[in-house]
């Protein structure tokens, strides 16, 4: 699975139901109303791409996609279309059924993007508030790693809850074979304070980061980091990527999603990252705005010496 593909792929919501509480569940106040895309618009993307052929990839996810019945008619639809790669975002437990993922990937589906939220059994079903769901995740990541012709590819929310173990998590899932990929996302409250004490301070998460990084590395997988200040990542910098395909979405979900604040950093007007959200308004008011932990990365072409000396100078909002 190459890195950094999103132009490649077009995300479409189309299931707002899911059969798991997770705490971090961004969208848990509003999905009760949020609606999934309609048909119509789903037909006229599809007749985009026939047209077109503007995307490679088609990600179908919302809260849960594998609820929806008709999935595999979904699938072959966008298959038809034209799409190369069919992607479904998941928490993974319906694919511990054979026939259902079987049924999947004679429809088309290619690629599986799958939640895992921690290490162990007792930390994820805490998460999830579903007891048993680590374990029929994993087993469907088993019956993925089992199926010729597929690519998958793991998330896991990074919180209070999980950060400490996120080297533990890339060791449990060292077996894989078919695992490319494994990204972190690092939590984001979709409002502008932390009242389920989810977000942990970027200083205490960093050790556990670079060692799942390297350690996922070391095995040969691809990483892609979002929501976390890469000017703390030296080289590993780069893993950050914030950029996401383009989405259709009930509008509803923006106003939510622009509550966590974005682009604030003391550093911002000196800073060269070109991939960075700064920090969010529910960090700022829990831990500050870590003046003196974030440095401004260089500018395109500036001289070495300076951005260093640039580095050391006292912050003036500190």
């Amino acid at each position: 699975m190459p890195a950094h593909d999103h132009d490649d792929y077009v995300s479409f919501s189309m299931e707002f139901r899911c059969n798991l509480r997770c705490v971090h569940c961004m969208i848990e106040g509003t999905m009760d109303r949020l609606r999934p895309e309609p048909a119509a618009r789903f037909d006229a993307l599809l007749e985009r791409q026939r047209a077109t052929g503007r995307w490679k990839g088609l990600i179908l996810t919302g809260s849960e996609i594998t609820l929806r019945a008709d999935l595999p008619k979904l699938a072959r639809r966008a298959r038809a279309a034209g799409f190369e790669r069919v992607r479904i975002q998941t928490h993974g437990m319906g694919l511990a059924k054979p026939e259902f993922l079987d049924g999947l990937i004679e429809a088309g589906v290619n690629e599986y993007f799958v939640s895992v939220t921690a290490a162990d059994a007792q930390t994820h079903d805490a998460i999830t508030l579903a007891r048993g769901s680590f374990e029929r995740t994993l087993e469907g990541l088993a019956l993925l790693d089992a199926r010729p012709g597929v690519q998958v590819s793991t998330n896991t929310v990074v919180t209070t809850r999980s950060y400490a173990q996120l080297p533990e998590v890339v060791a449990r899932l060292a077996h894989l074979k078919r695992l490319a990929r494994m990204e972190f996302w690092v939590f984001l409250p979709m409002r502008e304070d932390d009242p389920k004490d989810l977000i942990a301070p970027v200083g205490e998460i960093l050790p556990y980061l670079r060692r799942a990084v390297a350690d996922a590395r070391a095995l040969g997988r691809d990483v892609e980091i979002k929501n976390f200040p890469p000017c703390l990542l030296g080289e590993d910098g780069d893993l950050v990527v914030n950029d996401q395909p383009e989405l259709f979405i009930d509008p509803a979900f923006w106003p939510e999603f622009m509550r966590n604040g974005f682009h604030q950093c003391v550093h911002r007007d000196r800073c060269g990252a070109t991939d960075c959200l700064g920090l969010s308004t529910a960090y700022i008011r829990k831990f500050g705005w870590e003046a003196e932990r974030l440095r401004p990365l260089p500018r395109p072409g500036a001289p070495v010496r300076a951005a260093a000396a640039a580095a050391r100078r006292p912050d003036p909002f500190s």
